[in-house]
């Protein structure tokens, strides 16, 4: 049986003069937006989930298309060979440019999600109402501003600075240092005031909570290396006992584990193509037969190669042509090859799907239903254990890994051993490996590479330089709009 599954509704609004009124009196309906708005607890709610609204727009993620794991070497392009190889095969060959297909689309979705979180930041405290429920606003808005900027100066560096509903058009760029200072002014603001996942009813699941936001936090001190601060708040997730891991792997992105016990922030969405569903999944769904998506983002040969013997976690993580799931046979596109082997008969290529985005359906509208886990609790014992490392505390850091491990098991003692390495480098090296097998496909790979400093060996061959692309370049219309205010990345 198909679980419940509440999603945060889209802020719509529908204005009309009533008809017994004189339409001469009638205040100007631009009113409504910048003077009048929010000015109530229901205009409150509404302006808080209008800032939610953009984590399901399909630009969000990365401007439509999964470039992060593209980039990486989890993933080819995929889809047939000639589809957007001109566009979206420039990520997997690093030869995109300022004027990249979606990198506009990106920028201009988080800047819209900050400005719509700025509204309730900045105009909801005035308003007389429920002082909890309108502080739990501003607090959700806090973190859905930190998450925007996270995203926003991991790709871009130091960004321009926003923090009103009107910014001016000529806007420089802030420092990285600048826009960090605020991604944890406003996690350490919303952390005390944001509620624990069981304390919203189950249709508000799907809002910021005080574990999402610690753990975000987390994960932000993590990205710069600054561990100490990364520890507490991520064992604060763990020792929470709200959270755990689903027994079967598969469900831990699936229709079954969706807003579960192993969820931490995910992306609600309905089974169609309406503002309501969430593209994300169709964009890479299987192509051909069934028809359920675009195709692209395939794994790659590189990743199949990483999973120890019979680890249950490839076939949880990569379709093949001939697998049969909730009892459809995957025969896939017929225009592109099952596989591609180089001069010498090496298999470089397979036809092969995200298993991570599957919608149990009979067509691409259902594709649309997949709930998007941003942040999991697989995700935070494996960031808890990395940091323990580091702060050479490595046999604390093996109970979190190897919990990852036990699940991966499926009861099966026979394979994936505990790590017992207590090395810190040899135990660095068998993290960073656990999340690439726990995490691939869901966007992680990439950052995961640039933080620790890998990209350029790992990368290199496929076309990664260091110095320039840990860093997206400024999409060139924000360049040309910003008329000179805005400068470059290096080497762009």
């Amino acid at each position: 049986m198909r679980p419940i599954r509440p999603i945060l509704p889209i802020l719509i609004l529908l204005v009309s003069a009533p008809a017994c009124e004189d339409f001469l009196n009638v205040a100007p309906q631009s009113q409504l937006t910048q003077a009048a708005f929010p000015s109530s607890g229901s205009d409150a709610l509404l302006a808080t989930n209008a800032a939610y609204a953009t984590v399901r727009g399909w630009h969000y993620h990365s401007g439509g298309y999964p470039i992060l794991d593209i980039m990486s070497d989890d993933a080819y392009k995929g889809s047939n060979p000639d589809d957007q190889v001109n566009t979206l095969g420039a990520y997997d060959r690093f030869s995109f440019t300022a004027t990249g297909d979606g990198l506009d689309r990106w920028w201009a979705t988080l800047y819209q999600g900050i400005i719509r979180a700025n509204v309730v930041i900045t105009k909801v405290p005035a308003i007389a109402m429920n002082t909890t429920l309108r502080d739990r606003y501003v607090a959700e808005a806090r973190f859905l501003r930190a998450l925007y900027y996270f995203d926003l100066v991991r790709a871009f560096g130091g960004v321009p600075l926003v923090t009103t509903t009107e910014p001016p058009l000529r806007l420089g760029r802030a420092t990285e240092a600048d826009i960090y200072a605020l991604i944890i002014a406003d996690l350490e603001a919303a952390i005390p005031v944001l509620p624990v996942r069981t304390a919203y009813p189950s249709g508000d699941l799907g809002r910021a909570t005080k574990g999402a936001a610690q753990a975000l936090l987390g994960k932000v001190h993590l990205f710069r290396g600054d561990f100490d601060l990364a520890e507490p708040l991520l064992l604060a997730v763990i020792e929470s006992g709200l959270y755990d891991l689903e027994a079967e792997f598969i469900d831990a992105n699936g229709v079954d584990g969706e807003h579960g016990v192993e969820s931490v922030f995910e992306v609600g969405a309905a089974e169609n193509d309406s503002p309501t569903g969430n593209q994300y999944a169709n964009t890479q769904g299987v192509r051909g037969t069934p028809n359920r998506g675009w195709g692209f983002n395939r794994p790659s040969m590189e990743l199949r190669a990483v999973f120890e013997a019979n680890d249950p976690r490839l076939k949880g993580t990569i379709i093949d042509i001939g697998d049969v799931i909730d009892g459809i046979t995957i025969l896939g596109d017929g225009t592109t090859p099952d596989v591609t082997t180089d001069g010498s008969g090496n298999v470089v290529e397979m036809e092969t799907y995200n298993r991570k985005v599957w919608v149990p359906g009979t067509s691409t509208s259902t594709q649309f239903g997949h709930n998007r886990r941003l942040i999991r609790f697989a995700d935070v014992l494996l960031m808890a254990a990395e940091v323990l490392n580091e702060n050479d505390k490595p046999a604390d850091a093996l109970i979190h890994l190897n919990r990852v491990r036990e699940r991966a098991r499926q009861g099966n003692a026979g394979i994936l051993p505990d790590v017992t390495t207590t090395d810190k480098t040899l135990l660095r090296d068998a993290i960073l490996l656990e999340r690439r097998r726990e995490l691939a496909m869901e966007g992680h790979r990439f950052w995961d590479l640039v933080r620790t400093g890998r990209a350029g060996a790992v990368l290199g061959p496929l076309g990664f330089i260091p110095g320039k692309h840990e860093r997206f370049p400024i999409p060139q219309n924000e360049m040309d709009i910003s008329q000179g205010a805005l400068e470059q990345n290096p080497l762009w």
